[in-house]
């Protein structure tokens, strides 16, 4: 049985640091494609960054300079470090796991994890 379990986020000022962790269960870690999204209230979930098995990182454009994915196949765990947090940054981060690429539909994940909050105040 596949489980991904988020855990690092909470509340933080504005300016602030977070690290998230997912560990990951249930399957062979290191041949899946991993990523982070997050949805804010009232908005539709988006990707925040991906990370391919071979350990090649994405991040679209708003997101570029301010967080870090990474993962650690040994310990059958995704990070995500934000730094310089703004209060837009505030969501439901999720883990998601085993990219399926589609010409028709892009990127989707075989898993999700229950994810964790990140508030982030003024």
């Amino acid at each position: 049985q596949v489980q991904l379990v988020e855990s690092g986020g909470g509340s933080v000022e504005a300016g602030g640091s977070l690290k998230l962790s997912c560990a990951a269960s249930g399957y062979t870690f290191s041949r899946c494609g991993m990523a982070w999204h997050r949805q804010a209230p009232g908005k539709e979930r988006e990707l925040v960054s991906s990370i391919t098995s071979g350990g090649i990182t994405n991040y679209p454009d708003s997101f570029k300079g301010r967080f870090t994915i990474s993962r650690d196949n040994a310990k059958n765990t995704l990070y995500l470090q934000m730094n310089s947090l703004k209060t837009e940054d505030t969501a439901v981060y999720y883990c998601a796991a085993c990219s399926r690429h589609y010409v028709s539909r892009g990127v989707e994940y075989d898993y999700w994890g229950q994810g964790t909050q990140v508030t982030v105040s003024s």
